[in-house]
């Protein structure tokens, strides 16, 4: 193979495609396991890559058809190689499959923070090649903390407030355990439904949560923690490569008056740092947050005040103090083949 002698490559070994994607510091929603998830729930899994011998760019894409149509998604991809040539014939591909599936559009939402030095020069290539911003389903802006340091130093850079909920729940004898029967998961999930409905906000069904606990396997961590002999909060957390999500988490009210998500997050992130990952992610707060970054000091008092009134607020605060920094990613981009079917299909919101 001479090096322009371009192969496009669908994979079948979860093994191959992962080590591809770890390597590249590729994100969990571009796993085989997580293609593999979404496919028990209505999405199709494909794994592309174009590659010349010596570089590759790959995508996960996952269809979801829908009345003999579809939508076409890569979540937090694709792995762009940065050689145009690769890049552009990825695009290629991942068109011509989704042209085949019926796809109302083709969505990407690149695993690259609006920060870094190569997101200008990406953002506008992306929209050279037909692509127009729209909005993420993936949260666009999340706090991301720094694993690396000691569990001391980890500890001593949280809040003065959240070391002292670590510690009060402790002492109040809050204890936390590994969730690893079906009775665990039913209680995660009472305790799920219990804070969707009092904070509302919809949640999975016990099958989706069932799912991921079963195809990740000691990549994901069920986690209870307990008060007077019952459960008054959990969490499922994901370690993946070398980063950790935070995603899925509820308690009930005598858990939050005990600390007990404050002691649970402290296991979490430990757990994960034990697992070798370098970077946590607390997975999503108001948008408003990340716009701050770029924002003129004219624009700063309007977005507080839109933070302050997001219903995500509290979580933020939640969040912020376990001593991460602010991340956020750049758009999605989304290149339209049916245009007035794209409209409705943006209005239902209709994938999930």
């Amino acid at each position: 193979m001479n090096h322009r002698d371009i192969a496009l490559i669908q994979h079948s070994d979860a093994a191959e495609w992962d080590a591809l994607v770890a390597q590249r510091g590729g994100h969990v929603l571009q796993s085989w396991g997580w293609g593999t998830f979404k496919g028990e729930f209505g999405w199709q899994p494909l794994r592309l890559a174009v590659t010349d011998g010596r570089s590759t760019a790959a995508a996960q894409l996952l269809i979801r058809p829908h009345y003999g149509l579809s939508a076409a998604y890569v979540p937090r991809g694709p792995l762009f190689s940065g050689d145009d040539l690769l890049d552009r014939a990825l695009l290629q591909a991942l068109r011509r499959v989704a042209r085949r599936r019926r796809a109302v559009f083709l969505r990407l939402e690149p695993n690259v923070f609006d920060s870094n030095e190569s997101a200008h020069s990406l953002h506008s290539w992306l929209q050279v090649q037909s692509f127009r911003i729209g909005e993420p389903l993936q949260p666009r802006t999340s706090i991301h903390l720094d694993l690396t340091p000691q569990p001391d130093a980890l500890f001593a850079g949280f809040s003065k407030g959240h070391r002292a909920d670590v510690r009060r729940a402790e002492r109040n004898g809050v204890t936390v355990r590994v969730g690893t029967t079906e009775a665990d998961l039913d209680t995660f999930y009472e305790i799920m439904q219990q804070t969707g409905a009092r904070q509302q906000f919809g949640i999975h069904g016990r099958d989706y949560y069932a799912a991921a606990l079963r195809l990740f396997g000691d990549a994901a961590h069920l986690l209870l923690a307990e008060w007077q002999d019952t459960a008054v909060a959990a969490f499922l957390v994901f370690a993946w490569g070398r980063e950790a999500q935070y995603m899925y988490s509820g308690s009930t009210e005598t858990g939050l008056k005990q600390g007990a998500n404050h002691l649970l997050q402290w296991h979490a992130i430990r757990w994960a740092r034990e697992r070798g990952s370098a970077c946590y992610d607390f997975w999503g707060i108001p948008d408003a947050f990340g716009r701050m970054a770029r924002a003129s000091a004219d624009e700063l008092p309007a977005l507080e005040e839109e933070a302050k009134g997001h219903p995500l607020y509290g979580v933020y605060r939640f969040k912020k103090g376990w001593g991460g920094r602010v991340v956020r990613y750049l758009p999605a981009y989304d290149q339209v083949y049916l245009g007035a079917l794209y409209w409705l299909w943006r209005r239902r919101r209709g994938n999930d």
